[in-house]
């Protein structure tokens, strides 16, 4: 590895990994010789047969073609990129990052791998074995979601401390965990790509289940577009909103802006806002909440705690 590369910040998500301990690059990696000790912050020559998984590694499956090309690669290029360790006695270390780097080596029939060893404990262990999670291209909406709310629950993170580690407003992270809401169904079917992110965000927008799960059917079936389904989903708002025509009032001007008001904060807040207001301007705006963890989500958002 060549000074230039060594010194090199990475960028973007990257960056947010790296940054989980502090000072990780306060002074560049020294590649030193393998020996019984490491200090922290060096590369080493490590074998195989001293380096255990991560137990806190989200990602449980590998394609198997994948691996092999990988394995191939290395037999011709040696390893170009080191994975990332911890050291926890003289003779054992513990994968942090570069499993499928790891698991290939072992297939390419290597004694020894470059391993970068870096200090952390098992929070920082799971926190960055989540966080490269996410940075791979190829993970769907669902098992994004699912990173989060680990994130959120195992490592006692805020939405705002969550989106600075991952690189992404709160917004984002929000969108993306509301999808956890959706029926079981319509959460497999965006696993398997029946469905994209976009349309599962305007299915959520409708209350009813039965009418989630109806939409859910129709886009499957009919290959709608995301256009189509938010045109779908608005005309389902309307009708439960039509009041019935022999009560039917006079609307006063307020009430459309207030309809806006309202769709613009449930879709901020992830959850249904009910906002009502009187002609005089005045009137009140409810939150609701189903469980301690949705309240503390919400005055999260509001940085009340």
């Amino acid at each position: 590895m060549s000074d230039n590369s060594a010194k090199k910040k990475p960028s973007g998500l990257g960056r947010g990994l790296n940054a989980l301990i502090t000072g990780s690059y306060d002074r560049k990696p020294e590649t030193v010789p393998s020996t019984t000790l490491h200090a922290v912050n060096t590369i080493a020559d490590i074998s195989l047969t001293q380096i255990e998984t991560n137990p806190f590694q989200p990602r449980t499956h590998f394609d198997q073609v994948a691996l092999e090309e990988l394995a191939e690669s290395i037999r011709i290029q040696g390893i170009i990129q080191p994975i990332t360790v911890r050291q926890l006695s003289a003779e054992a270390y513990q994968l942090i990052s570069g499993e499928r780097r790891y698991q290939a080596a072992k297939l390419a029939g290597l004694d020894t791998i470059p391993a970068y060893i870096r200090k952390a404990d098992d929070q920082q262990m799971l926190e960055m074995a989540l966080i490269e999670n996410i940075q791979r291209e190829n993970l769907n909406a669902i098992e994004i979601a699912l990173s989060y709310q680990r994130l959120l629950s195992e490592c006692s993170l805020k939405q705002e401390e969550l989106g600075e580690r991952v690189g992404k407003k709160r917004t984002t992270v929000t969108n993306y965990l509301r999808l956890l809401k959706l029926p079981p169904d319509i959460q497999i079917g965006i696993r398997d790509n029946l469905i994209s992110m976009g349309h599962a965000r305007a299915i959520i927008n409708i209350d009813d289940v039965d009418k989630q799960l109806e939409v859910y059917r129709k886009i499957v079936n009919e290959e709608l577009s995301v256009r189509k389904v938010e045109e779908l989903v608005r005309n389902i708002s309307l009708q439960n909103k039509k009041p019935d025509p022999q009560t039917k009032l006079d609307l006063h001007p307020l009430e459309n802006e207030v309809k806006r008001v309202e769709s613009r904060l449930s879709s901020y807040f992830g959850t249904r806002i009910h906002v009502k207001a009187s002609p005089e301007g005045k009137g009140e705006i409810k939150i609701p909440f189903v469980s301690v963890d949705e309240l503390n989500r919400i005055l999260e958002i509001l940085n009340y705690a």
